[in-house]
């Protein structure tokens, strides 16, 4: 499992560390990710996935996964979150269908 996030895309970073006597060694920054299980209203289940902590404050901050995922433009989610999107999607379509008729 590679080390980024499912909703904002972060991933590892690198630099250097740097001594005493300033000697460069290279080294890894690696994001804060938690696998959790984020309750998607209308999905009506938990969906598991990966997520930085940062990521975890913006989904809270916008409201819940389905609010998020309905109110980011396509092109600022990787592709994990695009294909919950999309099943978030059909379920609200057919939600409205059912009740048109």
């Amino acid at each position: 499992m590679s080390r980024r996030c499912q909703i904002t895309g972060k991933g590892v970073l690198t630099g250097n560390n740097v001594s005493h006597a300033n000697n460069k060694t290279r080294r890894r920054f690696l994001p804060n990710l938690q696998d959790v299980s984020l309750v998607s209203e209308v999905l009506g289940s938990a969906v598991r996935i990966r997520v930085s902590v940062q990521g975890l404050r913006t989904i809270e901050h916008n409201g819940g996964l389905d609010a998020f995922l309905l109110n980011t433009p396509n092109r600022k989610l990787p592709q994990e979150a695009l294909l919950i999107k999309r099943r978030v999607q059909r379920v609200m379509a057919k939600k409205q269908e059912a009740l048109a008729v």
